[in-house]
């Protein structure tokens, strides 16, 4: 094989990636997989997917070395192939805010009239030490149990109206859910705030702690 056709080869192994990224519900399944494992029915129904569809989908990401099946019984979970492959999902979010305007107006769009307010990483974590802040996870539960902050409380947002008794008066809440770009959290911090509870969101979630090397408990609550 001469320099330019092994120059051509090797583009191609990079180009195969690039190609499997370029639909918006293998993107959407690849941000699923970053919370945890997740079987191919839970996966289906999370992006509102037929489970063929989600299938082909994934077999198409796996094929890429971007995902890892395994089996259990008669279910097929699937996991990303790394925390490498969590952080090129991150990172093509960046760029695309960065270099994409109309990013920005469809971010808005999705999360909801006005920002809700944020607390960094850090200084959630120096709370989260001391603790004086309720920490508050409002995603699945799958989703909780595939890995979470630790001392993180868990309730499900579709329960937290039902649930508010349980939750300290005496401290600010702060909720996060899978990411920069998840509308979860900005929904819990609407709802408590509207119910006269102290809350703001994490301006990260699991996605980012993951990229970031930071402590990650999982297990059902």
């Amino acid at each position: 094989m001469g320099e330019r056709a092994a120059k051509e080869a090797l583009y191609a192994e990079f180009a195969a990636v690039g190609k499997v990224l370029g639909n918006p519900k293998r993107l959407e399944l690849l941000d699923l997989l970053a919370q945890g494992p997740r079987s191919v029915e839970d996966l289906a129904n999370a992006a509102a997917v037929g489970m063929s569809t989600c299938s082909t989908h994934l077999q198409s990401l796996r094929e890429a070395g971007l995902v890892d099946p395994r089996r259990e019984g008669k279910r097929i979970y699937y996991s990303l192939a790394g925390d490498d492959v969590a952080g090129l999902w991150e990172h093509l979010r960046r760029v695309a805010q960065a270099h994409r305007p109309h990013t920005e107006v469809a971010r808005r769009a999705y999360l909801g009239p006005g920002d809700t307010e944020a607390v960094d990483t850090e200084e959630l974590l120096r709370r989260l030490d001391v603790g004086d802040v309720v920490v508050l996870d409002v995603r699945p539960d799958v989703e909780y149990a595939g890995g979470h902050l630790p001392g993180a409380l868990h309730v499900p947002l579709e329960e937290l109206s039902d649930r508010l008794a349980e939750l300290p008066r005496d401290r600010e809440i702060v909720a996060y859910c899978r990411g920069q770009y998840c509308v979860l959290a900005h929904d819990a911090v609407r709802l408590l705030n509207a119910e006269g509870r102290r809350a703001r969101r994490a301006a990260d979630g699991v996605l980012e702690w993951r990229v970031a090397g930071l402590l990650v408990d999982t297990g059902a609550a």
